[in-house]
């Protein structure tokens, strides 16, 4: 029960999205003041925009069974917010004349190259998966917790980065489940269909004179015939079999 209700929880995408979270949320509370946000809207764009990642991941994982598209839409604003931290972080190095560390830097290398463990719990979900977001969290504390505010700029601007490159994937596999299995309106298409067909076989209706499939009740919307009935294949828009009802 546990796992169908939680399911994001077992999301890399989600992980991250929480260390970010928190991450971001310890760097405003740190490094904002009135000096250099007089008005607290850094702070609250900041930690909002980061807050949106795993909210938008979570409900996105949770429509998964009923709308591929929402899911999709979802996991999109959270890219979307990404983009906008990011942004952020690099304004904030702009400000004291710093810029992002390059690729080719032991730091940025260091960072990038430290890797998420895979979630192990099977029950106890919400207590065992919050052990494990910090514990992947404590992996970045020599740069979060630097006591640096570039550098912990720097470091958060790499994790973004890399979730977002993490999201676009996630859209992209979406992308192709939906194309190649349809999402929940068509399933209930699909399965409206098939209900149909078997009252019509069962109604002893007519076979297409076109390809020999069950013929379905429809009825006309416009022209001459609208609203008198009239035998459509159930093979349609593939075949346009009809038959006049006597």
């Amino acid at each position: 029960m546990e796992i169908a209700i939680f399911k994001h929880y077992w999301l890399d995408t989600w992980v991250l999205a929480n260390v970010i979270q928190l991450a971001t949320q310890d760097f405003c509370i740190r490094y904002l003041d009135h000096s250099n946000d007089p008005c607290g809207r850094l702070f609250d764009q900041m930690t909002m925009a980061a807050r949106s990642v795993p909210a938008n991941i979570a409900e996105g994982s949770s429509r998964h069974s009923t709308s591929r598209e929402t899911e999709m839409k979802l996991v999109d604003v959270a890219r979307a917010s990404l983009a906008e931290l990011s942004n952020d972080y690099i304004n904030w190095l702009l400000r004291y004349e710093s810029t992002p560390w390059s690729t080719k830097t032991p730091e940025y290398n260091a960072i990038n190259s430290i890797q998420l463990d895979r979630p192990t719990y099977k029950e106890d979900v919400l207590h065992l998966s919050s052990i494990h977001i910090l514990a992947q969290k404590h992996k970045f504390d020599a740069w979060l917790n630097s006591g640096d505010s570039l550098t912990a700029a720097n470091c958060l601007i790499i994790l973004c980065n890399r979730l977002i490159m993490m999201l676009r994937r996630q859209i992209e596999h979406l992308l192709e489940t939906f194309k190649e299995e349809g999402g929940f309106t068509e399933a209930l298409t699909a399965e409206r269909l098939s209900f149909r067909q078997q009252q019509s076989i069962q109604a002893n209706a007519p076979a297409c004179p076109l390809c020999g499939k069950p013929m379905l009740k429809r009825m006309a919307k416009k022209g001459i015939n609208s609203g008198k009935e009239f035998w459509s294949c159930s093979g349609y828009p593939a075949c346009n079999g009809t038959l006049n009802i006597l």
